[in-house]
């Protein structure tokens, strides 16, 4: 894979096993096949491509990646391929060997990886070598002994299977697995008004936010005056008291505080002991998923090891819907646990269902999985301890079930989806087939959303389709996550090529892919006749206000709609069913705390205050000055809208104007180079100098009290130095872009800008513009450029001008971190919510909505809520969907359909009255 010119690389150094590893040397890994595309460096020097990883180094703060030497890539063993087992199979490629018939298609995934596959018998010399060892649908026996093994060789292990709408996982990370960071969050911070000598001492924080700090929690202090010894000290451990302060340790000793300080949480190391799996087995720990199901994961634990003793036993899994093999399973289950009460019933399920194989299932378990690889290896997040069990069995048919699925209907019938029929009965594999879905975006959940439908047969059929559409092109940073598409992709349309992939893993797929964004400017495309044929929509968007519209969209057209999104190791599921749920936008998350204009300007105190500011400096810059020449030059009414703006808000867009068509219109580079030096001096020294003479550093307040004080935190004016690289740095990124705005030739000589001086610069004369175009420069989410990045620093007079690069993109770039193993997780769970909408499940209890957390780890389920049931002249009307027949005043006793009422009023030259919620019709 070949980077772009503009991507940035990290070398890692060292490979060798850390101090007191037991591991044998990565050169002890069996002769394996190589992909054709390349491989990563095994040892020696390696390369991190940031553009690569852009969102995942965001959001692990290079933390993982730079500070652990390259590790030799985990096995995986099994008789399948890893989870999940399908979607790099294809019809050519039954009679081969699994494992090598995947290993090209997973190697083109990242050059940077190192795959590789044996066709050796699992044995103590082929684990050796190995840092973390995943199992999957093996044995128990199997099990057992690679347990043992790799808890006494410090390897770590991960076992994951699954059972039809069953899932099990379970982790041994060793007797002392030490985790750096246990939540991922960010280490709070907080402004110090007050610290009491005593013991213990009291610390009061500034009451403009609570401090968020926690009982047990460890702090450091800086900054502050007179009790200095704060400053000198290691982390403190804490007892929080209030919202506003806490105690920490003996300060009657130390001197007295006078004013000022910083207290910041410090992440400290966590140590957990691990039980081998032998020992986990009779003595379990225990994770919970889903608190209304809490007493199914013992009967789930002992189940399983019934289940092997089955397999053992007679040398296969139980068959689909056997009532024999599944009694044989119950008793077994009571030999394994003896006097234990069992859940028969959902003994019974776990049998019917051993033969069963569902991409959303294998995604969640093999997301969950897959994080827990990068726990053992990292050491940041929480792992599992040490169990964990899933089962999404109201995916079920909510009546009839036995009549449904019976022994007939389950049985295999030599087809790619015989797992899934095993589940669920040939009938729903049919409906499933002829299903009409729409998905909105082809970024990350998109492409998981695509692939899990393609392996469950969505759309499969002569009547089912689906149309995926995204207005965006492939970038490198997307190949990180989104694992449709390769790196000869890039620069093309996501839609097109996720459309493509998805056909090659099941040709039998019929989708669609379009260019068009979604929104009120393209209901011509997407009119009452395209969404009246659909069956449901998929969301995987990224912001708010697409939700919304399609939310909306929805609701009009009573469809239902699958939505879910991911932040980092957080991610969420919600399923809207007309008539029986709230939709998305009847709750809402309470909006971003905005910051006041004056702290932005004069007053910062915190890493987001100095970032925002440079964004807005950068679009009142190189955007919106730009904007409003074009405007200027084009829209004759340009001047007299922008009198009507109120305030001063016309003096300042037309001197705007004035500065960029005239007095500081560039004709060459060096005029580019004056200018962008003019603004350095501007920003962060005169302006500096000014706001301090009018506030000189010592001033006091009518109460006495010094003015740069609390959160005023006192600035220095900066001398500019061409020798320092992050003042030539800015000067340089400046002129480049103010140049490109004009069409003027840029320059990478930083030398020739070094030796220039204020003699040398010429300002660019007066002149009306002719045939001129100002391009405007945008922040790009991913993967900054250069000349973007270094326009953006963090401001000089802040105390925090040189923190991590990765967590200023972060906020600059607006970066929504992202990682795969949270979008497979997500989107397997939403998935499973789409076999209950397709099977027309009415009771809302059925439906689960999901959030999760893997960091943590967390997995929580709850109901949707109902949808808001009101009444219209007494009689009773759901807020969601019912028409109502207005001239009666009652609900109607034929359905008056919303879509065709839509389209009569447009014969009619009206438009349609819709209520808010949603439902019916009057005119307008």
């Amino acid at each position: 894979m070949s980077s772009s010119p503009l991507s940035k690389k990290r070398r890692v150094s060292g490979s060798d096993p850390p101090t007191g590893s037991s591991r044998a040397p990565a050169s002890a890994v069996p002769p394996s096949v190589t992909p054709a595309n390349g491989m990563a460096k095994n040892g020696g020097e390696a390369e991190i491509d940031e553009g690569l990883y852009s969102r995942q180094l965001v959001w692990e703060g290079g933390r993982w990646v730079s500070g652990l030497p390259p590790p030799p890539p985990p096995l995986f063993y099994s008789d399948t391929p890893p989870l999940p087992p399908k979607f790099y199979l294809r019809e050519e490629d039954v009679g081969q060997n699994r494992a090598e018939a995947t290993l090209p298609r997973l190697a083109e995934l990242n050059a940077y990886v190192a795959v590789t596959s044996t066709r050796q018998p699992l044995s103590q010399e082929l684990l050796a070598p190995f840092q973390v060892v995943v199992l999957t649908n093996s044995s128990l026996e199997e099990q057992l002994w690679v347990g043992d093994f790799c808890h006494s060789h410090g390897i770590k292990l991960v076992v994951a299977d699954t059972r039809g709408l069953f899932g099990q996982l379970f982790c041994d990370f060793g007797d002392d697995m030490v985790v750096t960071d246990t939540n991922g969050e960010q280490p709070l911070s907080a402004m110090v008004s007050m610290v009491t000598k005593g013991c213990p001492g009291e610390v009061t924080c500034l009451d403009e936010a609570r401090h968020g700090f926690e009982t047990g929690d460890f702090v450091t202090f800086t900054e502050v005056e007179g009790m200095e010894e704060l400053n000198s000290c290691g982390p403190v451990e804490i007892r929080v008291l209030g919202p506003y302060t806490f105690s920490i340790g003996d300060t009657s000793g130390f001197g007295d505080y006078v004013r000022g300080g910083i207290v910041t949480q410090v992440k400290m190391p966590k140590h957990i002991r691990f039980k081998r799996l032998r020992e986990a087995l009779a003595e379990p720990e225990m994770m919970i998923t889903d608190f209304g199901k809490a007493e199914r994961p013992p009967i789930m634990h002992w189940g399983w090891q019934a289940l092997h003793r089955f397999i053992r036993q007679h040398g296969r899994p139980p068959r689909p819907r056997h009532q024999g093999d599944a009694a044989e399973v119950v008793a077994l289950t009571r030999e394994v646990a003896p006097g234990a009460e069992l859940d028969e019933e959902l003994l019974r399920e776990l049998a019917f269902q051993a033969t069963g194989d569902l991409a959303p299932v294998n995604a969640f378990i093999g997301g969950l999985a897959a994080q827990e690889v990068m726990k053992a290896v990292s050491g940041k997040f929480t792992p599992i301890t040490q169990w964990l069990y899933f089962d999404a069995l109201e995916c079920l048919p909510e009546e009839n079930k036995e009549t449904v699925l019976t022994e007939e209907q389950c049985r295999p019938r030599n087809s790619r989806y015989d797992g899934q029929i095993a589940v669920f009965g040939a009938e729903l594999q049919a409906k499933l087939g002829a299903q009409k879905y729409f998905v909105v975006g082809a970024g990350a959940i998109g492409c998981e959303l695509l692939k899990n439908f393609a392996m469950v047969g969505l759309g499969c059929g002569p009547e089912g389709c689906i149309t995926v559409t995204d207005m965006d092109t492939i970038e490198k940073s997307n190949l990180n996550r989104q694992f449709l598409f390769r790196p000869w992709d890039v620069t093309k349309l996501k839609s097109e090529r996720a459309a493509a992939a998805v056909r090659e893993m099941n040709p039998a797929l019929r989708v669609s892919s379009r260019p068009d964004r979604v929104g009120p400017d393209t209901e011509r495309v997407y009119d009452d006749d395209f969404f009246e044929a659909l069956d449901g929509v998929a969301n995987a968007l990224d912001n708010v206000d697409a939700r919304l519209y399609m939310d909306r969209r929805c609701v009009y057209y009573r469809k239902p709609l699958l939505e879910s999104g991911t932040l980092g190791t957080k991610g969420n599921v919600q399923v809207v069913i007309p008539f029986l749920s709230e939709s998305y936008s009847s709750s809402q998350d309470p909006p971003e705390k905005a910051i006041p204009i004056c702290t932005l300007k004069n007053f910062p105190n915190a890493i987001e205050h100095t970032l925002q500011w440079a964004r807005d400096e950068f679009e009142g810059l190189f955007k919106q000055p730009a904007e409003n020449v074009n405007q200027y030059l084009t829209d004759p009414k340009f001047v007299e809208r922008t009198l009507r703006l109120a305030g001063t808000q016309p003096l300042e867009v037309l001197e705007a104007v004035q500065r960029s068509l005239v007095s500081e219109r560039p004709r060459a580079w060096p005029d580019c180079v004056a200018w962008a030096c003019r603004h350095w001096h501007r920003q962060y020294s005169n302006n500096i100098r000014q706001l301090l003479h009018n506030f000189p550093p010592g001033q006091k307040t009518n109460s006495g009290t010094l003015f740069w004080s609390g959160p005023k935190r006192c600035p220095h004016p900066l001398v500019f130095d061409p020798d320092n690289p992050l003042h030539l740095d800015y000067v340089m990124a400046a002129a480049n872009l103010f140049a490109q705005s004009y069409g003027i030739g840029g320059s990478r000589d930083r030398g020739a800008v070094a030796e220039w001086r204020p003699g040398d610069i010429r300002v660019a004369p007066r002149w009306w513009p002719g045939g001129i175009k100002v391009a405007p420069r945008w922040l790009p989410r991913d993967a900054m450029g250069v000349w973007h990045q270094d326009a953006v620093p963090p401001r000089p007079r802040s105390p925090y001008r040189c923190f991590h690069m990765g967590q200023s993109k972060l906020i600059a770039g607006k970066i929504i971190p992202a990682i795969a193993t949270t979008t497979g997780a997500v989107v397997g769970l939403a998935c499973l919510e789409l076999y209950k909408l397709v099977q027309g499940h009415r009771r809302l209890a059925s439906y689960k909505n999901a959030f999760l957390n893997l960091a943590l780890p967390f997995v929580g389920f709850s109901e949707p809520l109902a949808c808001p049931r009101n009444k219209v002249r007494g009689l009773p009307h759901s807020a969601g969907a019912d028409p109502i027949d207005m001239s009666r005043g009652k609900p109607a006793d034929v359905a008056v359909d919303p879509i065709d009422v839509s389209r009569e009023a447009r014969r009619r030259g009206g438009r349609p009255y819709r209520c808010l919620a949603g439902s019916p019709q009057t005119w307008r």
